[in-house]
């Protein structure tokens, strides 16, 4: 009476509900669960657990931890598990089980030993594959796992098409400054046109600065055809990307616990394994998760490398195929036009021009020169007259004090004429 009282007390505060389920069985006379309890443990019998691809998993309604309480209307209880499986081996073509469901909440599962494993699952993954064969076989395929190692090429992946975008942006960029190049060249070379003289020649400059001119327009339609493109490159990097790796790190995160709860029921005893109804369920319930999520990660790695393929080829086509059209437009500008060499009318011009000044320029500083020298000519005219006029009387010492400011102001005139 103790023993079915501990039973009981492991489906305390979860709900149970009774039913029945027909099952066929496959070619090896089994219906795909495993069970356990039973006497001499606990007089109560339970699904361990429901196997992959088999009547049981694809019906869906038994799961781990779901008591069964008869086979083909005859009661169970008290029966060891042994006795139970050969009760469904005997059945032929079909078995019917009556079970009670347990209605379990998997956050009640959740104790501190799981997360702990969980920790160490997260450790243990930064180890090597020897290391990780030595630890056993759990943690090594969490070390070996493929998809959780697909974390390391989508890495790789965005670094690329972050660095395809960069490039990308510098490419357009100096477009967009070869476009204003050509438009300034366009503008200078159609003043140019505007102020020639000769028809020819104005014609020439002028057509040459609007080809220019057209150059910049097709450069400016060239961009807005291709900036999509950085847009779309975002997206893939910024959202595919991302989202496919927060996929996978919930997929890894399900793994750990699935494994977790796995590792807590490797290490219970037998008898404790017995009672453990609700570890069996919150296992199962992992498993599904864990299952329900690597396929999901398989679909996504799938259309994640299929649409890597298909949108890269396609914009790299978009970006190729807009250079191509631009050049080919520019190009056609060019094509079979004789613009060069130009005649120019030098006489005619503002060179003939510039030479007139140049002549009157020099006329004007040869009568300069000319006036100067009359001018110097007079000055020192100027200068030697009173040297002429000039009269030493050295006999008359009456009046010598006039004589003597005569003398040193005759001197002073002397001076400045050689000093001339």
């Amino acid at each position: 009476m103790m023993k079915y009282t501990n039973c009981m007390l492991v489906t305390r505060g979860m709900t149970v509900t009774s039913g029945s389920v027909t099952l066929e069985k496959n070619d090896s006379n089994l219906i795909g669960i495993s069970i356990g309890g039973g006497a001499k443990y606990c007089p109560c019998l339970y699904v361990v657990q429901v196997f992959d691809n088999t009547a049981a998993s694809r019906e869906g309604t038994l799961q781990s931890g779901d008591e069964i309480s008869g086979v083909n209307g005859v009661n169970v209880k008290g029966k060891s598990k042994q006795e139970v499986a050969h009760l469904i081996q005997r059945s032929t073509g079909s078995v019917t089980i009556q079970y009670n469901k347990l209605h379990a909440d998997p956050k009640q599962g959740k104790t501190l030993d799981i997360a702990m494993k969980k920790v160490k699952h997260r450790l243990v993954e930064n180890l090597s594959s020897s290391t990780a064969d030595a630890l056993g076989l759990s943690r090594a395929i969490l070390c070996n796992d493929s998809l959780v190692k697909k974390l390391d090429d989508l890495q790789r992946t965005e670094e690329m098409y972050q660095a395809l975008m960069d490039h990308t942006k510098r490419l357009l960029k100096a477009f967009f400054d070869l476009a204003i190049v050509y438009r300034k060249f366009g503008d200078i070379f159609c003043e140019i046109g505007v102020r020639e003289l000769q028809q020819s020649a104005n014609e020439a400059f002028n057509q040459f600065g609007e080809a220019h001119r057209q150059m910049e327009k097709y450069g400016i339609q060239m961009l807005k055809r291709l900036k999509p493109i950085l847009s779309d490159l975002g997206t893939y990097l910024h959202k595919a990307i991302p989202d496919t790796r927060l996929t996978i790190r919930r997929y890894a995160d399900a793994k750990f616990e699935y494994l977790s709860y796995c590792l807590k029921v490797k290490e219970m005893d037998d008898e404790e394994m017995q009672f453990a109804q609700l570890v069996l369920r919150c296992r199962q319930e992992a498993r599904g998760k864990f299952a329900k999520l690597r396929s999901d990660v398989l679909v996504k790695l799938e259309l994640l490398d299929s649409k890597h393929v298909q949108h890269l080829t396609e914009q790299l086509t978009r970006l190729i195929g807009g250079l191509a059209s631009y050049h080919s437009q520019c190009q056609q500008l060019m094509h079979d036009k004789h613009w060069f060499p130009i005649e120019l009318d030098m006489v005619g011009t503002t060179l003939h021009s510039d030479h007139r000044n140049d002549s009157l320029q020099t006329g004007d500083y040869e009568d300069d020169e000319e006036l100067l020298d009359a001018e110097g000519a007079t000055e020192a005219t100027d200068l030697v007259q009173p040297m002429e006029n000039l009269t030493l009387n050295t006999h008359d010492t009456c009046n010598s004090k006039p004589q003597q400011e005569v003398r040193e102001r005759n001197f002073q005139e002397v001076n400045l004429l050689g000093d001339f």
